[in-house]
């Protein structure tokens, strides 16, 4: 395969490791845990991994290990750095004996089910140092939850001798890495699971996960493209751009970004859903900051959307909640896909068939229509940024009328999803993956299960940071999915009264009206450390 110079550099970069990964390692377990709500469902749920202790790892005596082999499922969507979880793991086994072997599962959770796989070479590895994407074995959304599942998984499992699954993925890849790892606990199978925490939404984090990996590269890559955006914005003068970026359930990346370029305006979900805003307020809160501009002389400025914004409006959100369990009836299983928005509106309420029957029809046909593998409407498929645009055009129409508006208002439509997810990993993402792969191995040889690989400490330099593990439970709650209540790992929401959002909320007027556009420029790899390694906004403000 032929090689760019970047590749080249990069493949020679040796990802930093903290102080208690280096050499012997020793586990030091804290108090016992329990579940940050519904602790009594979680522990009736999960008997066998509930309750247990933290995990620190600090330097320790060396020592002979067993042979133990591993395999190893990326699952959902890619996020930078997760080629150097995979380094970082096989690197550590391979440490703590020779004759350990890697074994990766292709596409997904669904490589263990149909027994597809691939064992994971020195001459494999080498290829794929600090790259971007998930293509060394392939990522899949197959959900692991059913006992023929786990019986199937087994069955290669035992074939193969492997000790341990760790398990790469999201807050719903990680809470089946728990249920996983609760039933080989229960029948005794002797098969330990470990989760390490992807998602470039940022919205897998709590008291023990400080950031998901691949949020830092991601935010950086389109904080890149929205500064050159800007730049452009400011040179001609001439056009709104309206950006979405990536964050369904959290608006952790547009904050995030507007922290980093500074955009005239940005909204952040969470804020909506607490001011019970609605569409129209929306629409209003945009146009009037338009309007502001034009009467400066400044046709121009840039929007910042986080894709689930349209979930978190109030009216629309408590819609979609009922739709979610009209889908998930047994009988809209056997209808067309013509007839699903007819059998949909058949069931709401007065009040949700009000709010769908005042919905643009693209926009409420897709709330009707195909659900994700975990229940969730498909709100990437949205133009949320166009449904915005075109409906603050008319309200500025009716603006011009009274006079409250003199400007002009053109548009361009932006979405910054994939751009992100498979860009090569900054120096932070590849020291962190290749901190949480080393700790997933430490997790398997001092014989865990349930355990999701943590690293902390993360604003200070790597050789500063605390390695360890969590138990995969003690971030558990109960929540609706599909039409009934499930244990899931609680979703991390943009804090309003963190520091991050009052960080932004105290510049943002002054951004909606002046010119502040900040230009990051692309991600340096070298240069500068205070260029290069600097950690994101959100973290150095929470940790400030």
């Amino acid at each position: 395969m032929e090689k760019s110079a970047l590749q080249i550099a990069r493949a020679a970069y040796q990802p930093k490791l903290p102080r208690g990964l280096k050499g012997a390692v020793k586990a030091v377990e804290g108090a016992p845990t329990q579940s940050v709500d519904n602790q009594e469902e979680i522990k009736a749920l999960f008997p066998n991994t509930y309750g247990m202790p933290l995990v620190e790892f600090v330097p320790g005596e060396a020592k002979a290990h067993e042979k133990m082999n591993v395999g190893i499922i990326l699952s959902g969507g890619q996020a930078p750095g997760g080629h150097n979880v995979i380094t970082g793991l096989f690197d550590a086994v391979k440490c703590l004996n020779p004759e350990n072997r890697l074994y990766g599962f292709i596409l997904g959770p669904g490589g263990l089910v149909d027994h597809n796989y691939m064992e994971l070479t020195k001459d494999i590895i080498d290829e794929y140092r600090n790259t971007g994407g998930f293509d060394m074995i392939g990522s899949g959304r197959t959900k692991l939850e059913k006992v023929e599942q786990f019986e199937k998984g087994l069955e290669i499992i035992r074939q193969l001798d492997i000790k341990a699954i760790v398990i790469i993925g999201g807050d719903d890849s990680n809470t089946n890495a728990c249920v996983l790892a609760e039933y080989y606990a229960a029948k005794k199978y002797g098969v330990q699971v470990i989760g390490c925490p992807k998602t470039i939404d940022g919205d897998l984090k709590n008291s023990q996960i400080e950031t998901s990996f691949g949020f830092d590269t991601a935010c950086k890559t389109y904080s890149e493209l929205i500064g050159n955006i800007e730049r452009d914005c400011n040179s001609a003068r001439k056009y709104w751009h309206f950006i979405k970026v990536m964050g369904r359930s959290a608006s952790h990346i547009a904050l995030e970004c507007a922290l980093q370029t500074q955009p005239n305006i940005c909204l952040v979900s969470e804020e909506i859903e607490q001011k019970g805003m609605s569409l129209d307020d929306i629409v209003d809160y945009i146009a009037e900051a338009v309007a502001v501009r034009a009467a400066d002389g400044n046709n121009f400025g840039t929007v910042i959307i986080p894709e689930g914004v349209i979930e978190f409006i109030p009216a629309i959100k408590k819609l979609i909640a009922q739709l979610n369990d009209v889908l998930a009836l047994p009988e809209a299983k056997d209808i067309s896909r013509d007839e699903q928005v007819d059998f949909a509106k058949s069931h709401l309420t007065d009040e949700n068939l009000a709010v769908f029957n005042s919905l643009p029809v693209g926009v409420a046909r897709q709330l009707a229509l195909d659900r994700d593998p975990h229940g969730n409407v498909q709100v990437s498929l949205i133009e949320t940024e166009k449904l915005l645009s075109t409906m603050v055009a008319q309200k500025l129409e009716k603006m011009k009328k009274d006079g409250t508006f003199k400007g002009k208002f053109a548009t361009q439509h932006h979405f910054f999803g994939y751009e992100g997810r498979c860009a090569a990993p900054s120096n932070f993402d590849a020291d962190y993956c290749y901190a949480l792969g080393t700790s997933a191995a430490q997790l398997i040889a001092a014989g865990k299960t349930g355990y999701m690989a943590i690293v902390k400490n993360t604003t200070a330099p790597a050789d500063e940071w605390k390695a360890g593990g969590v138990p995969i439970t003690m971030m558990m709650n109960m929540e609706r999915r599909n039409g009934e209540m499930k244990p899931v790992i609680r979703k991390a929401l943009v804090e309003l009264d963190g520091a991050p959002f009052k960080a932004f909320a105290a510049q943002r007027d002054r951004w909606a009206r002046e010119t502040a556009y900040v230009y990051p420029g692309p991600i340096q790899y070298w240069g500068p450390s205070e260029v290069c390694d600097q950690p994101t906004k959100t973290l150095t403000l929470e940790q400030a």
